[in-house]
């Protein structure tokens, strides 16, 4: 039942958001698995300098609510999760780790945030793929 209740928000979420970022858009594609400190060490622009153009973009008077460092979509970003005081839900503004371009600027609904934490949960808690021998 949870899981036709989780995939159904899903579904439900994937048609209501669109998000403009794409690996062709982003200047650094870093390899699938890299851990936290090799995504760090490609990183080129700072996260106060992506947090200073996430803040800009909205033109709203906004808080970080989170902010990380992450590949997604085969394109390493600084991901901002901005509270607008007076509206629900969050402003997710992604930024180019590599240039500082402004990739994606979409709103996520309450519902949109705690399914995307779900997700997060289970891809934690999923098995990696075994590496296929060097040779």
């Amino acid at each position: 039942m949870r899981y036709h209740i989780v995939m159904g928000m899903f579904a439900a979420l994937g048609a209501a958001s669109v998000s403009v970022a794409s690996a062709a858009q982003c200047s650094i594609h870093p390899t699938k698995g890299a851990s936290n400190a090799q995504l760090a060490s490609l990183a080129t622009v700072s996260k106060a300098d992506a947090q200073q153009r996430a803040l800009a973009r909205i033109k709203s008077p906004a808080t970080v609510a989170s902010a990380e460092l992450e590949a997604e979509k085969g394109c390493l970003i600084w991901s901002f999760d901005l509270k607008i005081a007076g509206e629900s839900g969050v402003q997710e503004v992604q930024i180019d780790a590599g240039n500082g371009s402004v990739l994606s600027v979409k709103h996520e609904s309450a519902v949109h945030e705690a399914a995307e934490a779900v997700t997060e949960a289970v891809e934690g808690q999923l098995p990696k793929k075994a590496e296929p021998p060097q040779k």
